[in-house]
């Protein structure tokens, strides 16, 4: 059937890609074909990366079928690790959107021979895995959104804030961020009266909303245009926020005292010693946003902080 042998060709190119070895007689039990079936598919896919400058080889050693090279953007056993880890440790994801990431993962990514080592070493943070109390599924609606971002198209949205009273809200989106959990849109409110609704007025930085509270969203034809000197820059925001809380960008200068500062400079990247005490401890330096964030980090470290201008 040639449907079934177009569905084979591409599962074992996606094989090969993934650095995988295709051995003749396994490939051949394990698609109901024969031998020469196998042999043929493997020609029709040698021709195939030969347009693509590579070449399908036999490999003595393994007696089996693999690209001469593999594709470069395949992740080692070591970096798949790291990645699994990172996204079982954001707990971000609902179980049913983060098992077929992790899966895709271990199976795409890491040649045959270790992926079982892969699976151990992961088992039991994914049998302990606890997904984020609202229980939303939001990947594709990532997608949806960053499509709206590219094109500078206005949202029309329904959104529910912590007060649990839903509001409709027209936007344009400019960036999608990750903190602490969760997956945020930044965007400009159009058609609202910021002295009224805002405790800053002159606050020229995006609203931010999560997008797991965004319960339904369109996509309009109408477009927005924002001057490049004025273009948002996830980058620079995400260096300067904390826990996600906005407000005006000020110049804080604090003495520390605890036993990291290594993770003061990473929870705060535009910090910068700029005195070490001779009693111990450093005068650190940074541009941060004003809001509740910076509120909550400064208390959370207790005696260790201590703020000298802000």
């Amino acid at each position: 059937m040639a449907e079934d042998r177009i569905t084979r060709l591409l599962a074992m190119q996606r094989q090969l890609l993934c650095g995988n070895a295709i051995d003749k007689a396994a490939a051949a039990a394990e698609y109901g074909v024969s031998a020469k079936s196998i042999q043929r598919d493997l020609e029709t896919l040698r021709g195939w990366f030969g347009t693509q400058g590579n070449d399908l080889i036999y490999d003595r050693e393994a007696d089996a079928y693999r690209l001469l090279q593999p594709a470069e953007a395949r992740l080692t056993k070591s970096e798949v690790l790291a990645v699994c880890k990172i996204l079982l440790e954001s707990r971000a994801f609902t179980e049913a959107e983060l098992d077929p990431i992790l899966n895709k993962l271990v199976a795409c990514c890491t040649p045959a021979q270790n992926l079982k080592a892969v699976q151990e070493l992961i088992g039991n943070e994914r049998f302990h895995y606890v997904p984020p109390h609202h229980g939303q599924k939001f990947v594709d609606k990532l997608w949806a959104l960053g499509e709206a971002i590219r094109d500078h198209r206005v949202l029309e949205m329904g959104y529910t804030g912590p007060g649990g009273a839903p509001k409709h809200r027209r936007v344009q989106p400019v960036g999608i961020l990750f903190s602490e959990y969760y997956f945020y849109l930044a965007a400009f409110i159009e058609g609202i009266d910021k002295k009224e609704h805002f405790a800053n007025p002159e606050d020229r930085s995006p609203t931010v909303y999560r997008v797991d509270r965004i319960a339904r969203f369109t996509v309009t034809k109408d477009r927005f245009a924002i001057p490049y000197r004025d273009r948002f820059q996830e980058g620079e925001m995400r260096k300067r926020i904390q826990f996600m809380y906005g407000g005006r960008l000020q110049h804080i200068k604090f003495k520390y005292t605890g036993p990291n500062i290594e993770a003061v400079l990473d929870r705060l990247p535009t910090a910068r010693v700029v005195e070490q005490l001779p009693e111990g401890g450093q005068v650190v330096e940074a541009e941060v946003f004003d809001g509740h964030g910076l509120d909550m980090w400064v208390r959370s470290q207790g005696e260790w902080v201590e703020v000298i201008t802000a």
